[in-house]
């Protein structure tokens, strides 16, 4: 039910903060037809305007870089005629309407199919030869304190541990179809299949809290756009993504009734936080290109030790490896086509939120509301990638570029955007996807404990980019 709210919310806010324009600014006039059939990178004409009608902190940013023509006020931006004394006004679409959002949910699910098909075969190998099972003892002392709902030596221990593992390792090809597989066996145990179980929030929240050792795409990005040093977010995005989940675990557990005072649990959580802080203070003495070596060693080297070890146990086991592969990749093929209606549903809202303007909204009353204190201002410029990450992986990814296009990559600006970017998931995508897969639509208070973890995360990163960054 909060989900439904939540998305009716989402398309009710659009649409009053798309007629808000459309009634009160002439630079709005088309913007519900961008709803509907714009395209992403479209560039809509406004008008041609004298240069006197050009706001003057334009006009500033044209004096101060001549040769660059073009200057943006917000999501308008203006092309400087300064010969013919006219400036045109445009703006640059940020993502498709509903009709070209709705093509890219099913493309969505469709890329899904190779990727699904591939992980769930072999993880039907895993299961027959009873690879699942040893992982589920392994760690089970510890699953059973967060999920006391699961029985001992239950499958699903082991499809957790493989998705957390590959969160952590940035393996997000793997983590899906692991994550997925999870979602189908907590199901099992599922009382009431349209309603979330506890043990399903709880693995979501923690999935959700977005832990990951390398953030290899995030550093590559600030090296291609000219970073001086662009390991040095490494810290503290580990830092942001392991407070946030740990902030997800304490929130589950706090309305779940969870003690996490628990000698188990305190001995796990130790144990894995020390080892992650060793691999932290070996990582911290690599170098850009070690670090990235490092990580495309470990992370393919892996998958494809994986694949080697679940082979090997399905020979060991006499089972006819083939067949259980081509069993799990047909299950596969099954989930992704499960998942298009939640996809489809949720990635509509999200594009009328973005092109109706209402992070613009948002961003300009965070920073009215910073001006108004006397606060310093400049993590305000950071938190566009905050706002959207838990909407739009891509998007967020998008603004991080943007800020750092803006300030520059090494500027406390773009440091923070980076930081942002890695120190949470995609939440509202996490729940249509693995929500979608088991046919939940009672997601109970998943959404609110998701998004609180979010916001610690948002928290700790503003805070570590002070402290890291100034």
């Amino acid at each position: 039910m909060v989900l439904s709210r939540i998305w009716s919310a989402f398309i009710i806010v659009a649409l009053c903060v798309a007629g808000w324009k459309y009634l009160t600014s002439p630079d709005y006039k088309d913007i519900f037809n961008d709803m509907v059939v714009g395209r992403g990178g479209d560039t809509v004409r406004i008008s041609t305007v004298p240069l006197r009608e050009v706001p003057g902190e334009v006009l500033a940013k044209f004096e101060i870089e001549p040769a660059n023509a073009v200057a943006a006020e917000g999501r308008i931006q203006y092309k400087i005629n300064p010969q013919r004394q006219t400036a045109e006004k445009f703006r640059v679409q940020d993502t498709d309407g509903v009709i070209g959002t709705s093509r890219t949910a099913v493309d969505i699910c469709i890329g899904l199919v190779g990727i699904m098909t591939l992980f769930m075969g072999f993880m039907s190998i895993a299961e027959k030869a009873g690879a699942v099972t040893v992982l589920s003892r392994a760690i089970q002392p510890f699953f059973s304190k967060l999920f006391p709902e699961i029985p001992k030596d239950h499958p699903a221990f082991g499809h957790m541990l493989l998705n957390f593992s590959a969160n952590l390792l940035g393996l997000d090809n793997a983590a899906t179809p692991f994550g997925l597989k999870a979602m189908e066996s907590l199901q099992t145990l599922n009382p009431k299949k349209d309603t979330a179980s506890n043990a399903q929030i709880m693995f979501l929240c923690l999935h959700a809290g977005g832990m990951t050792l390398i953030p290899v795409s995030i550093i590559a990005i600030r090296a291609s756009l000219g970073s001086q040093s662009p390991t040095d977010i490494f810290l503290p995005c580990m830092i942001a993504t392991f407070a946030a989940t740990m902030a997800a675990m304490i929130i589950v557990s706090i309305y779940q009734k969870i003690n996490l005072l628990n000698a188990t649990v305190l001995a796990y959580v130790g144990g894995i936080s020390a080892l992650i802080a060793a691999l932290v203070w070996y990582l911290t003495g690599l170098s850009k290109e070690g670090l990235e070596q490092f990580s495309k060693v470990l992370s393919n080297g892996l998958i494809l030790l994986i694949f080697l070890l679940i082979v090997l146990g399905g020979v060991y086991k006499k089972i006819n490896v083939f067949d259980a592969f081509i069993d799990g990749a047909k299950d596969g093929f099954t989930t992704c086509v499960k998942i298009i209606p939640y996809l489809v549903g949720m990635l509509v809202a999200i594009s009328m939120l973005r092109t109706s303007g209402v992070f613009d909204v948002i961003i300009g009353g965070m920073r009215w509301l910073a001006d108004l204190s006397g606060a310093d201002t400049r993590f305000v410029d950071g938190l566009p990638t905050a706002l959207i990450k838990p909407l739009s992986g891509s998007a967020a990814r998008g603004m991080m570029v943007d800020a750092m296009q803006t300030f520059g990559p090494d500027s406390f600006q773009g440091r923070l955007a980076a930081v942002l970017q890695g120190s949470s998931d995609t939440t509202f995508y996490v729940i249509a996807v693995y929500f979608g897969s088991v046919a939940v639509t009672n997601t109970r208070y998943a959404v609110p404990a998701m998004l609180l973890a979010d916001l610690v995360g948002v928290i700790t990163s503003i805070v570590l980019a002070y402290m890291f960054f100034g």
